[in-house]
């Protein structure tokens, strides 16, 4: 297959084609490290496709698929396509992968089925991670553009896509933007980003905390703060230093933004990529008219109270992790979750209150502000017996429908139990639906419930519940998740 940086050669199942590994950028090492992505390298000859590249350079010590190769040199991408002869150009989904913006690729994906299935082209793209991706010290720019090159990477995958996707049987004009958690957020940037417009027709947002911005003032402080710590602690020298340390020496990261348990390092507002946070830019009208499918999983925290049990053996102290979690709301929060609510289990209360207020709210707020734009789906993915990875299944506390848990049903994703019978109904619809949205920008399959669109008043839904036995539409998101308390105090403390 011809590229515009030359011919590749990829590989083939009995039903869906694989292109994998596709250089999108140039690698962005020595010179080129904390600089935007530059144009790929051309190559003579066909290049292999048909083995994923390198992940993009992470801390493995804790990844299950812990021995995968990583580099600094990994700014490539995978082309899915159903393989049977199609009738014209496909649509195009474009999957921006999740992991708090330090860890996670593209290679996880496996997006046969969405290919197979929902006849559609999906391209899952790498982009550059943690201090890499994101560091904004100064010194790298003074004219304040750094950091983001992560976002700018996204921004390189999805041009590439506009440039190359037709000779792959795609549709350039017709190119979706996912993604989940991270991915979710980055999905949030697009919508704002003056750089991404026009790239996109059509964007899904799963379980996106997309409130969780930093602004360039405090990304440049802690950034400061970070390059000392690896040694780099002279501003006026610290540029050529952090493009002299070796990778591994970058691999540790700087956290902007405290959420729940967790912080998160990513992209950085109030920059010329990314001028102003997504969710102000929403409320103002700022963000771009195209329909978008939203939606949140009902337990969204569990993963997390579950992955810090799991490391130290207990629970947060209840209440009182709610004030380091939302700060001087702390204690407002306590008395919306009393723990009697939860037959006293500290895990749930902590759980409920974090999904809440970190994800189910201002998914709604975010939702309701984009319906002024275009068309806003809303779902709520609410299989409570979903599958999950083998030590959230040990913890002593049920973690539901999880973060996470619905990509299992969309990706053919290992590590977990098989779906049962009806989980993989749900999942065959949940593709249908995904697909007819990247195909038509509304989820409205034959023969599957209709799926209305949000009004301007979310709180009046409806949203689709996906669940088994069956999906079903229903319109008390707001009040199950406490959304108008929500409304009446900060989105989230820094």
């Amino acid at each position: 297959m011809q590229t515009t940086s030359g011919m590749v050669r990829g590989a083939f199942g009995g039903d869906h084609l694989l292109f994998a590994g596709i250089p999108y950028a140039a690698p962005p090492v020595g010179p080129l490290r904390f600089q935007p992505p530059s144009p790929p390298l051309p190559w003579q000859g066909e290049r292999d496709a048909s083995t994923f590249g390198p992940r993009c350079m992470q801390d493995t010590e804790h990844d299950p698929d812990f021995g995968r190769p990583v580099s600094e040199d990994c700014l490539t991408l995978n082309v899915w396509a159903p393989n049977r002869q199609a009738t014209g150009p496909l649509p195009v989904l474009v999957w921006i992968h999740g992991g708090a913006f330090v860890n996670g690729s593209a290679d996880i994906y496996d997006a046969r089925w969405l290919a197979d299935r929902g006849n559609i082209i999906v391209v899952t793209a790498n982009y550059r991670l943690g201090a890499l991706g994101f560091l904004a010290h100064p010194s790298l720019a003074p004219d304040g553009q750094a950091g983001n090159y992560g976002l700018a990477d996204q921004q390189a995958a999805l041009r590439w896509v506009h440039n190359n996707i037709a000779n792959f049987g795609g549709d350039p004009g017709k190119v979706t933007i996912a993604g989940e958690s991270a991915g979710a957020m980055s999905v949030c940037d697009h919508l704002v980003a003056p750089g991404s417009a026009g790239l996109f027709r059509a964007a899904i947002i799963q379980s996106g905390p997309c409130q969780a911005q930093a602004d360039l003032p405090t990304a440049q402080r802690l950034s400061l703060d970070y390059a000392a710590s690896v040694g780099c602690g002279d501003p006026s020298a610290a540029a050529n230093c952090l493009r002299a340390l070796p990778a591994s020496k970058l691999v540790s990261t700087p956290w902007y933004y405290h959420v729940g348990s967790d912080d998160l390092t990513g992209p950085v507002t109030g920059t010329p990529l990314l001028p102003i946070d997504p969710i102000t830019a929403a409320a103002q009208g700022r963000a771009a008219k195209v329909p978008v499918l939203i939606g949140t999983t009902h337990d969204e925290f569990t993963l997390f109270v579950a992955t810090q049990f799991i490391q130290f053996g207990q629970v947060p102290e209840y209440p009182a992790v709610l004030t380091d979690t939302f700060g001087p709301i702390g204690a407002q929060v306590a008395a919306r979750y009393p723990l009697d609510r939860y037959g006293g289990d500290a895990a749930l209360a902590y759980a409920v209150a974090v999904t809440d207020g970190v994800f189910a709210c201002p998914s709604d707020r975010i939702a309701g502000s984009l319906t002024q734009a275009a068309p806003v789906y809303g779902y709520e993915f609410n299989d409570r017996d979903a599958p999950a990875p083998d030590p959230l299944r040990r913890v002593p506390f049920p973690v539901g429908a999880s973060h996470s848990l619905e990509l299992r049903y969309l990706f053919d994703i290992g590590g977990a139990p098989p779906l049962d019978p009806a989980q993989q109904r749900l999942s065959d619809e949940m593709i249908r639906y995904w697909a007819r949205f990247v195909t038509t920008g509304a989820p409205q399959v034959d023969g599957q419930p209709p799926w209305p669109a949000l009004g301007r008043n979310t709180a009046a839904g409806p949203r689709m519940s996906l669940q088994t036995p069956e999906v079903r539409t229903f319109s008390d998101y707001d009040q199950a998740h406490q959304c108008a308390f929500w409304a009446t105090v900060p989105l989230l403390s820094r």
